[in-house]
């Protein structure tokens, strides 16, 4: 078998950032999925499930109530190893295109107070594995040391 597109990124070099990990035509509509690389693979402690869970909780209400992007927004949850998330958008989008919206997201998610959005059990199939205090902690850290400064080198993959 083929290995797919992601497993061809050298994860030994990949910094946290905001990279379009892929693009896919749908029709004629284009469809970009971002890699939203919080921790630097294999090298950092992975996120635990719980803050990974209410950051999916978060991040997907903030994006599906955005003025601009609400009805372009296919999906946000994790990646499996844990060291980040994927975004996917209905549009031909280029990595610098979205930062500021990734910026207002992970603001939105380290100040959020109150109770997490859906996490109870009539909405949510493990409500209980939330951690707000972490997820918060984690975005303000992502939003500290990558999104304020960002710059090409977190935008781009590493060759």
């Amino acid at each position: 078998m083929e290995k797919i597109a992601s497993f061809t990124i050298d994860h030994l070099k990949l910094l946290p950032g905001v990279y379009v990990s892929r693009k896919d035509k749908v029709g004629q509509q284009v469809i970009t999925t971002f890699d939203i690389r919080m921790t630097r693979p294999n090298f950092e402690p992975v996120l635990n499930t719980a803050e990974v869970h209410t950051i999916e909780h978060l991040g997907a209400t903030f994006l599906r109530n955005d003025s601009e992007f609400k009805d372009k927004t296919i999906y946000f949850g994790p990646m499996g190893c844990r060291t980040g998330f994927y975004m996917v958008l209905a549009g031909d989008y280029d990595s610098k295109d979205v930062v500021e919206l990734v910026t207002r997201m992970f603001i939105f998610m380290k100040d959020f107070e109150g109770d997490v959005p859906g996490a109870c059990a009539k909405d949510c199939g493990n409500y209980l594995d939330m951690n707000l205090n972490m997820a918060k902690y984690v975005c303000d850290r992502y939003y500290n040391e990558v999104l304020k400064d960002i710059d090409e080198t977190r935008l781009v993959y590493p060759n």
